[in-house]
């Protein structure tokens, strides 16, 4: 049997090495348009930041060990054309420009997300950067060097954790944001605290542009010139376009697999596309949420993982299903963390649900350790059900772990009388008397009545 993977980063290369595990005699294959395999995009903020020098350290497994364990894999090789009647793809050599036919018995696409451009002039501009691949990262660290002013386009996962990275080494930023807060993957209430946090934290160093975005961008010389849709102008060194993702589905469209209402692939719970023989998982990929039961488009690295092994044990005659996801993520900037599963209360209200939430900020310890540190938590529960939707946690404190509480209660539809009841754990060093959680619950219950 031939197996074929497109994309080898978090879920094609998960699903290699589990698919090759499963079947040791199948031919196992990855193709990707990428200098590497098996490496950590989530990791790249940090090498750029300097925590750690060596690049290589974010590569798990190699080509080399791939191919040792008797997965095949080709890059620079683009794949242009699924032929399913066939089972075949159609090939190109980036370097070469040659092209070739592939046999597949069963294909798994797992091709990922690419950075969204928006529409501005000179984005050909080579001062102008996206942050995806390891040549990415290496090049804006490369390029940061040179630079005293840098501008971020966008404010999600990706651009505060960048923030981070050039104030770390003493660049100027500016961030230009359409919507009225820093990541609008949050409610308001609470990224609002964290736009705040960033700019009472970043030295002067930090400048947040609300309620716009670039209109222009020109130069090609040392110094470009940004001009706002508002009309706002300043100067720059360099430009890294970091205003969201979407998922890589032009090769399964153009195949005819069924794409979902979210525009990512459509698949069933064992990672099978509407098309027979072939998977779809990853950042292409569409999802279901667990709490509210609609597909959703969800990119995070940790799902990925998930998914590609369980397209692995499918393709290899297992039986395995991958139920959703709660949107569970965590980031950090500076010493904030910065946490969320489940629907936020917008999200909540757009479903139809009866939303009750609350914000409360308590210590994370008992207040007479000396490592104590606030955590500010919202929970989110529907009025007639009682069930808990879910939660956001920001502070200087364990807020993921509160967070993480919330995500396992939330897989078996926890009311927030049952969340009361939590039998949490208890020391100075770990907790307060009450936790947060608790606290939170126990308000909740009182404005449901």
């Amino acid at each position: 049997m031939r197996i074929i993977i497109i994309g080898g980063v978090a879920a094609g290369a998960k699903a290699a090495a589990k698919t090759k595990r499963m079947l040791p005699d199948a031919e196992v294959h990855i193709y990707t348009k990428d200098n590497y395999v098996s490496y950590s995009s989530c990791g790249m903020p940090y090498y750029i930041a300097g925590d750690f020098k060596d690049w290589n350290q974010l590569i798990i497994r190699t080509k080399e060990e791939f191919e040792k364990s008797g997965v095949n894999i080709h890059t620079k090789k683009l794949v242009t054309k699924i032929l399913s009647a066939d089972k075949k793809l159609m090939v190109k050599n980036i370097e070469t420009e040659d092209w070739q036919f592939v046999d597949y018995d069963k294909l798994i696409i797992a091709t990922g997300a690419e950075a969204f451009i928006p529409n501005f002039s000179n984005i050909s501009s080579k001062k102008i950067y996206t942050l995806r691949t390891l040549d990415d990262g290496i090049a804006i660290k490369n390029a940061m060097n040179d630079a005293k002013h840098i501008t971020i386009i966008g404010g999600g996962y990706i651009a505060i954790e960048l923030i981070e990275a050039f104030v770390k080494n003493k660049k100027n930023v500016t961030l230009v944001e359409r919507s009225q807060y820093v990541l609008s993957m949050l409610d308001e209430d609470i990224s609002s605290l964290v736009q705040e946090y960033i700019l009472e934290n970043s030295d002067n160093m930090v400048k947040i542009i609300n309620n716009d975005t670039i209109s222009e961008i020109v130069g090609e010389g040392a110094v470009l010139d940004i001009i706002t849709e508002k009309g706002y102008g300043f100067e720059t060194d360099m430009v890294v376009v970091a205003s969201g993702v979407k998922p890589v589905v032009n090769l399964a469209s153009d195949a005819g697999i069924e794409l979902g209402i979210t525009g990512a692939i459509k698949v069933n719970s064992r990672m099978e596309t509407s098309i027979k023989d072939i998977y779809a998982c990853g950042d292409c990929a569409e999802k279901i949420n667990m709490v509210s039961h609609h597909p959703v488009w969800v990119p995070l690295g940790s799902t990925a993982n998930k998914e590609g092994r369980v397209a692995a044990i499918n393709v290899s005659g297992g039986v395995e299903d991958f139920e959703g996801v709660l949107g569970s993520s965590v980031l950090r900037h500076k010493d904030l963390n910065i946490s969320r599963t489940g629907l936020t209360e917008k999200e909540a209200i757009k479903l139809g649900y009866d939303v009750v939430s609350v914000i409360i900020t308590k210590r994370d310890k008992a207040g007479y350790m000396p490592e104590v540190k606030n955590v500010t938590l919202k929970l989110i529960s529907d009025k007639r059900s009682h069930k808990i939707l879910g939660a956001q946690a920001i502070g200087c404190g364990d807020a993921d772990k509160r967070i993480n509480t919330v995500s396992i209660g939330l897989l078996r539809g926890i009311t927030v009388e049952e969340l009361i009841d939590a039998d949490l754990t208890y020391a100075p060093p770990f907790s307060t008397s009450i936790d947060i959680l608790i606290s939170a619950a126990q308000i909740l219950k009182s404005k449901i009545g």
